[in-house]
């Protein structure tokens, strides 16, 4: 593989932390979403909650909560893990490294920052035009794994305990993957191979998401809505701000985090492999009037070096395929180059 494939870029736009210590009493703007400010019915429910030692260990529970996980990938496409088995020290440095980095001085961020054709560092993604509204964010992204894909200014240019912890966090979030894409394959009937082919050594990107203050929430969007473009997001929220929200039924649904708990959502690529039976979920982000909110989504991809379609063992005279086949880097070259927009994306590559 290419080790320094280019999947797309972003154009250089003001850093919302700074912008945000301006103190503005108005929104610039840039940052306004006319439709941000329509009244949004906001859901009571909540999203299903999956133990994984009872998913992994227990023969009498296992079915249920198989059959939980199962019903949480098709209703809901998003779920709370609990029990997930990655230790609480950990996530903790995770946490507190990752506000010690966005608590740095702009010269030092800025070390980082992303580089003219490129979508990795500090920065911004998925601006492609000057007219284009802003989210109300700043993002640091960088691939973490296979390790030959990393760019050698980022990761290893870290400072030593967050790139050690960056290190031990992407493996365990990889492992935690490959479990839960092997209990997915599992309640869907699905041949494993069909899954570890894909995402056994996928690409894994993180991206950390800051969230400043606000003087007028209403007004802007902290993302805007979309389904991400992976094949499963893991999520862990750094602070105790809400802002998380996904639709159901014509709804928003916000996600209240559980105390040491991951947020996992399903993504295209997983919409696209079980042939539309889990789907991706259009969500989004709010931001505060009075804190920041961060929060570090870990990103699992298909392997760069092939193609993405339904997978074969879920393909039947009866159940034709839903999507046609894709190379992985023409699907996120096409991904980067537009604006995030709901699940506009998938739509192109429906049969």
């Amino acid at each position: 593989m290419e080790s320094m494939v280019t999947l797309g870029s972003s154009l250089k736009v003001p850093y919302v932390q700074e912008l945000a210590k301006e103190k503005y009493e108005s929104v610039p703007p840039r940052y306004v979403r006319p439709d941000a400010t329509k009244i949004n019915r906001i859901s009571s429910k909540e999203i299903p909650v999956i133990d994984m030692q009872a998913l992994l260990n227990s023969e009498e529970l296992v079915n249920t909560e198989l059959e939980k996980l199962d019903f949480a990938c098709k209703e809901w496409g998003f779920f709370q893990l609990i029990n997930h088995g990655v230790s609480c020290s950990l996530v903790d440095k995770m946490k507190s490294e990752t506000k010690k980095f966005f608590n740095l001085s702009m010269d030092e961020k800025l070390k980082f920052g992303q580089q003219p054709g490129e979508i990795e560092g500090y920065g911004q993604t998925f601006v492609v035009s000057d007219e284009q509204t802003l989210d109300w964010s700043d993002v640091f992204s960088i691939v973490t794994l296979p390790t030959h894909l990393r760019k050698p200014h980022l990761l290893p240019k870290l400072p030593a305990p967050f790139r050690e912890t960056m290190e031990e966090y992407s493996l365990e979030l990889k492992n935690l993957t490959v479990k839960l894409l092997s209990q997915m394959a599992k309640a869907l009937g699905m041949k494993l191979e069909d899954m570890t082919v894909l995402f056994e050594e996928g690409m894994q990107t993180i991206r950390m998401n800051y969230y400043p203050p606000c003087p007028k929430p209403e007004l802007v969007t902290g993302l805007c809505p979309h389904s991400d473009g992976v094949g499963l997001t893991i999520l862990l929220q750094v602070n105790e701000v809400e802002g998380l929200q996904i639709k159901k039924d014509g709804a928003w649904v916000p996600v209240v985090p559980l105390p040491n708990a991951f947020v996992v959502n399903i993504g295209d690529l997983i919409e696209i492999a079980t042939n539309g039976i889990y789907k991706s979920i259009e969500h989004r982000a709010t931001v505060n009037m009075h804190v920041e909110r961060i929060s570090i989504a870990m990103f699992h991809l298909a392997r760069l070096d092939g193609d993405i379609g339904p997978a074969p063992s879920l393909i039947t005279p009866t159940t034709p395929a839903n999507f046609r086949r894709i190379d992985m880097v023409d699907f996120l070259r096409k991904i980067f180059a537009h604006e995030l927009e709901g699940k506009s994306f998938l739509d192109t590559v429906r049969i």
